[in-house]
């Protein structure tokens, strides 16, 4: 492999780099031969997990959020990531528009609006009325739920032990890096390699997921807007021109390329942010945004723990498929390319403290996520029609947005935007939005992964960083080609399964952050040395 390696002109860790592509080509391979019984497989396994395991999803990633937050507060929080005088690497917008357009940007774009009217319309509490202000409550806590802090405490969980290890005790850029308190020296060796091949493959999957989801969305803007056919063919063209503007911006690296698409990007969104509290119920809309900061607040502590135990008791046909489908896909999901964004965050937050890192990742897009969602959710159900009387009172246009969700996701925030001025023009600028944040979160993932090949934050030759963004694309456009009408379930199935696995690597990771802080010596902190076996167990 060392050979082959060097014939290709390649500076990376053979065995990692060869043995994760070869499964990736494998893994595509079989779904080309057997796309149905693999189609089965995963389902059946997504079936077993969300019926049984559920739970421990949903106690997993509060309790996450729970000890970031003591981390944040304790005398750890202190702490910074990498020499006692380092300085942060890149100014506060900057950073946070670098975490946020290579995490969930795209997401965002896609539920803006769907997520809401889902459960404006489908209710996850038995006993709410759809269409019914309680409902309409609901809809907005469950939505920013699952994309407000629990989200951003998965991304945090891993990017801090990435930056704490990796800049603190100058250990390799990789995953198993992370496990140095628990594996010691056998982080270099066989086990190390295949923990790091195996976020690689999570990484790249789970990449996968929010490009079907994106190249979904923009098929349906093309199609209103153009009357472009909604159709495989076109979403694997849509998949190969943005992976080559993503291309693009992995040869112009970290510094150039993706912080400036994510400055443009951020930039864009905001505007268009701006553009529907302006041009909708201003007054309405900023008085939802501070009801719904208290929706959240309120409401937090009972949906992080609420697992609907009485759904076999209080639901027709007693099935518990609700939070399979909504929470339990959303946590396994977002695990399984976690890495990537870890070691992003990790890679842009050398020179902070910990107090900074976490309440900066776990805050700052949880605000803007609960704001974009406040107005884009409430003008949503505006539209559609709150209670029965609005509903009522708005004749033909009542549940107008509801059918579009039930017809097609990926077109909902193309119907909302019908309902406002130039409408064919913002749909355009949705579109652009949705392909950067497409673009972006393709070339950071490709810059990461392999950074987590070479086990450094130096990049690697060009040829070697487009491999990966090349992967991806095809990846994603393999899954989309064999899954047909039924995309988003196969990519549910397929992330769920992968997701497990990650999901109990990230709760030893944990473990591991734990233990080797509590070996720092708040008063005399040595940095750039990895802590020895016998202070990291001093009875072994």
């Amino acid at each position: 492999m060392d050979a082959l390696a060097r014939k290709l002109g390649l500076k990376t860790d053979p065995i990692i780099f060869f043995t994760s592509a070869g499964i990736m080509i494998l893994f595509l391979v079989v779904l080309l031969i057997a796309p149905e019984p693999i189609g089965a497989a995963f389902g059946a396994g997504r079936e077993w997990i969300v019926t049984n395991l559920g739970w421990f999803f949903i106690l997993g990633v509060t309790s996450w959020v729970a000890f970031l937050l003591w981390l944040a507060i304790s005398r750890y929080g202190a702490i910074r990531l990498g020499g006692n005088n380092a300085k942060p690497a890149y100014d506060n917008i900057s950073w946070f528009t670098m975490l946020f357009a290579g995490g969930i940007g795209t997401v965002l774009m896609f539920w803006g609006v769907a997520e809401p009217i889902s459960h404006f319309s489908n209710p996850p509490r038995p006993d709410v009325v759809p269409f019914s202000v309680e409902a309409a409550d609901d809809a907005m806590s469950f939505s920013i739920y699952h994309l407000g802090l629990h989200t951003w405490a998965i991304f945090a969980m891993p990017g801090l032990a990435f930056a704490y290890f990796i800049y603190r005790y100058n250990l390799p850029m990789r995953f198993s890096s992370v496990f140095y308190p628990l594996l010691g020296d056998r982080i270099y060796g066989p086990l190390g390699k295949s923990l790091d091949v195996f976020a690689i493959l999570g990484t790249l999957f789970g990449v996968a997921v929010s490009i079907g989801l994106g190249t979904q969305q923009i098929n349906a803007g093309l199609t209103e807007l153009f009357g472009v056919p909604d159709a495989v063919i076109t979403k694997v063209f849509i998949i190969a021109i943005l992976t080559a503007v993503a291309v693009g911006s992995i040869v112009a690296g970290l510094d150039s390329g993706v912080k400036r698409l994510s400055n443009i990007n951020i930039a864009m969104a905001v505007g268009l942010l701006l553009f529907v509290l302006f041009t909708g119920s201003t007054v309405f809309l900023l008085r939802a945004v501070v009801e719904t900061f208290g929706l959240y607040i309120t409401n937090l502590l009972p949906m992080a723990f609420w697992n609907d135990t009485l759904a076999s008791y209080s639901r027709d046909g007693g099935t518990w498929g609700w939070q399979g489908s909504w929470t339990v896909f959303y946590w396994a999901w977002t695990v399984t390319w976690s890495p990537f964004i870890g070691i992003f965050v990790a890679r842009i937050s050398r020179g902070r403290t910990i107090r900074e890192f976490v309440l900066g990742v776990l805050f700052a897009p949880s605000i803007f996520t609960l704001v974009w969602f406040a107005i884009f959710g409430w003008s949503a159900m505006e539209i559609d029609g709150i209670g029965p009387d609005a509903r009522e009172a708005l004749g033909e246009q009542a549940g107008i947005l509801s059918a579009a969700v039930g017809e097609s996701i990926p077109l909902a925030m193309f119907a909302f935007f019908e309902n406002f001025p130039a409408a064919t023009l913002i749909q355009g600028l949705a579109v652009v939005i949705v392909a950067i944040f497409f673009a972006t979160s393709s070339d950071s993932a490709s810059l990461v992964v392999d950074m987590l090949c070479t086990g450094s934050a130096d990049p690697g030759p060009w040829h070697q960083r487009v491999f990966w963004g090349v992967s991806e694309g095809m990846l994603a456009a393999m899954l989309i080609v064999l899954a047909g009408d039924a995309g988003l379930t196969a990519l549910q199935e397929v992330i769920t399964v992968v997701g497990l696995p990650m999901f109990i690597l990230v709760f030893a990771m944990m473990f591991a952050l734990y233990r080797g802080l509590s070996q720092e010596d708040l008063s005399e902190v040595q940095v750039g040395r990895p802590p020895t076996r016998q202070e990291l167990a001093p009875d072994e």
